[in-house]
């Protein structure tokens, strides 16, 4: 008998399951919903960059503020909104400074979700950006959404 990799701890409770999931729901959005709710102009989400001056000037999300994590607790209060829920983002998936700016908003009393893919999966996923230069676009990366540009629908 073949022993499997995937089995080898054995799948939650289905309720345990689905407490989890609800949870990971409840700290994180992705790309599309982040870009769904910004294009239908949702009142009370706000849409934090975390980076740097030069990251920002290289290229941000339309409508985002920017707020370097280092200077959050300073001018979050004077910025944003107690009651909006922040959305914060950093590059991509191989960097936690979307990670650590959640976690200064949160010690600040701010509902708050991080962004899954950061500024590299909005490029890749095809939605426009402003940079300090104008604003670019780049084809869909048919790894990360349909060529079609319409939304997967997951």
């Amino acid at each position: 008998m073949t022993t499997s990799a995937v089995l080898t701890v054995p799948a939650a409770d289905p309720a345990v399951a689905a407490a989890h999931y609800l949870a990971r729901l409840a700290f994180e959005a992705d790309v599309s919903d982040v870009h769904a709710d910004l294009t239908a102009g949702v009142p009370g989400v706000v849409v934090v960059d975390s980076r740097s001056d030069a990251a920002w000037a290289q290229g941000r999300i339309p409508g985002a503020v920017h707020l370097p994590t280092a200077r959050i607790a300073e001018l979050a209060p004077r910025s944003i909104d107690r009651s909006a829920t922040v959305v914060t983002y950093c590059w991509g998936p191989g960097c936690n400074g979307a990670t650590r700016a959640a976690l200064e908003f949160a010690r600040l009393g701010y509902a708050v979700k991080e962004m899954l893919g950061g500024f590299e999966y909005w490029a890749r996923e095809g939605f426009a950006y402003d940079t300090d230069a104008g604003t670019g676009q780049r084809p869909v990366d048919d790894l990360t959404a349909p060529r079609s540009g319409i939304a997967c629908a997951c």
